[in-house]
């Protein structure tokens, strides 16, 4: 197989195993609503969002760099030095993790009395033995990776996901069926990561000696000889975390972010709406908005993001009007392919809530933060664009100030508008992290992402959500003479239907996409779009 041919089948692998990942959470989430009740869907909330922070500040980024060095090493011929920082990663990772699960279940008692949410104590020590071998599974992840063995991490990735959400679900349904409590089965719920890691890190050792094996049959040899020098630990800690830290900081916002909303909306809500209500809010927006708001970046990140390394080639070979042309097309593909799914889930928020969870309270929650994942999408493409470019830093930066706003806004918006406030922020962060990355690369390189089409694609926005909501709403008249949920489920049906026919049309129609640029859309996309093009030409005769 050839070095591209690998690369590609690497990148697919860890493609379809990060979809896996994001569909399976969405699955896990759904049962374990209608088993738990509103105090339930926050313990297991502020657990979940606990772990995901302190696991990006214990692995981000440093996997990557990992990675890098490793294939580096191995490609100059000295897989002892690999080897030698492998070990290095390791040490960090064993430290990590004991450093990590020992904070987290030590403190977990005060963590839950900071955002008023004393059960969730519970939750946060069930999944805090978790952290103990994760760190150490991310450096394998990165190690495999660094030696082009890219299904190693992508089956572990999946393995562990399938052994979290089922041992999820079970544990909280056998819980439920014994007679305990809510406090006890979100605990349930949550020991489900504690044997997700455990599958993961099975899957690991079993490459490691598959691994071993084949590098005995090839007979590399990592025996130190008189001329070979030895790194020293401190030497290799210094490198790693001088190119990691700014990822680590980049990759931290989605995590933050929702670190941030579990800690403050009862503290915030509590002395306006009393706890009762702000222990709904906290729930619904952890079991249902997130997972559902979860669901646009998918296809629009995996689409754009196969083009950073092509962005990544160009500016190192200082081709400016190939970098222009590719950063432009990165852009407009994240708008366009993110759009039409926004809108569908946003102007269906009421429909979903119904057919999915247990009620519909909280579509209102559901349907706002969906909306602000657009600035979502824009600022993970830009972000990874200035990484693309070498200026990670920039990125960290414009991270750190978004979070700061974040921070700042939910406290001066939460006595005003609530839950709604406190949203309103995290979609504020966003965008003004998308400006602060869209100005640092036009300091690079001039580029346009619609030019002269914004008024037809907003003609197309307006269009779409009109749609999107008088279906919604001829959804919910249905409720009158049939079951709600197969009423919600027709009504889901008609937006995803009205989205995907009048999208797409109008693009074309409006010119928002042109035929002689088809070409320089992914496969996708043009299969989609190609056979509408007709319908630009007829105009134009």
């Amino acid at each position: 197989m050839s070095k591209g041919e690998s690369f590609i089948k690497g990148t697919i692998i860890l493609a379809a195993a990060a979809l896996v990942a994001r569909v399976l959470g969405l699955v896990q989430r759904v049962p374990l609503e209608h088993m738990l009740g509103f105090s339930g869907d926050a313990s297991f909330t502020l657990a979940n969002n606990v772990y995901l922070m302190l696991l990006a500040v214990a692995t981000a980024g440093i996997p990557s760099t990992l990675s890098k060095m490793v294939s580096e090493r191995y490609a100059l011929g000295r897989p002892h030095e690999a080897q030698r920082i492998y070990y290095a990663a390791l040490l960090f990772a064993g430290g990590a993790g004991i450093v990590m699960t020992l904070l987290m279940y030590i403190g977990a008692p005060y963590y839950a009395a900071l955002a008023k949410e004393p059960a969730a104590a519970l939750s946060l020590q069930a999944i805090a033995p978790s952290l103990l071998l994760f760190p150490a599974i991310a450096m394998m992840r990165g190690y495999f990776q660094g030696r082009n063995m890219m299904s190693a991490g992508g089956i572990s990735q999946i393995i562990e996901q399938f052994a979290r959400v089922f041992t999820a679900i079970v544990l909280a349904y056998v819980l439920l069926r014994i007679g305990y409590g809510d406090t006890e089965v979100a605990a349930g719920a949550s020991f489900g990561s504690v044997l997700g890691s455990i599958g993961a890190f099975l899957v690991m050792v079993y490459y490691t000696l598959k691994l071993r094996k084949k590098d005995a049959a090839n007979r590399i040899q990592i025996e130190r000889t008189g001329s070979e020098i030895v790194i020293p630990l401190r030497q290799i800690y210094s490198d790693i975390f001088k190119l990691s830290i700014p990822i680590v900081i980049s990759s931290l916002t989605i995590p933050a972010v929702n670190f941030i909303d579990g800690t403050l909306i009862k503290p915030l809500l509590i002395d306006n709406v009393g706890d009762a209500a702000a222990t709904a809010a906290l729930g619904i927006l952890g079991t249902r908005a997130q997972s559902i708001a979860g669901i646009p970046p998918i296809l629009a990140i995996a689409l754009s993001t196969s083009l950073i390394p092509v962005i990544s080639a160009a500016y190192a070979r200082k081709e400016e009007d190939n970098l222009k042309r590719q950063i432009s097309l990165a852009l407009r593909i994240s708008v366009l392919t993110g759009i039409p799914i926004v809108l569908m889930l946003t102007t269906a928020a009421y429909s979903i809530n119904g057919l999915l969870f247990s009620n519909t309270e909280g579509a209102g929650i559901i349907a706002l933060l969906t909306l602000g994942t657009i600035f979502q999408i824009t600022m993970m493409t830009t972000n990874s664009m200035l990484i693309g470019i070498n200026k990670v830093n920039l990125s960290m930066v414009h991270v750190l100030c978004g979070i700061a706003v974040k921070l700042l806004l939910s406290v001066l918006l939460a006595p005003m508008l609530g839950i709604y406030g406190i949203i309103a922020a995290t979609g504020l962060c966003f965008v003004l992290i998308t400006v602060l990355n869209l100005r640092s690369l036009r300091q690079v390189v001039s580029f346009s992402v619609l030019g002269n089409r914004w008024i037809g694609f907003l003609i197309t926005i307006v269009v779409l959500t009109v749609a999107g909501l008088l279906c919604n709403q001829a959804g919910i008249a249905l409720t009158a003479w049939m079951n709600h949920r197969v009423a919600f489920f027709i009504g889901c049906c008609m937006v995803g239907l009205a989205t995907l026919v009048i999208y797409p049309v109008l693009l074309v129609l409006l010119r928002v996409v042109r035929s002689e640029e088809l070409s320089s859309y992914p496969g996708p996309l043009r299969k989609v779009l190609g056979p509408l093009m007709r319908l630009q030409r007829g105009r134009a005769s």
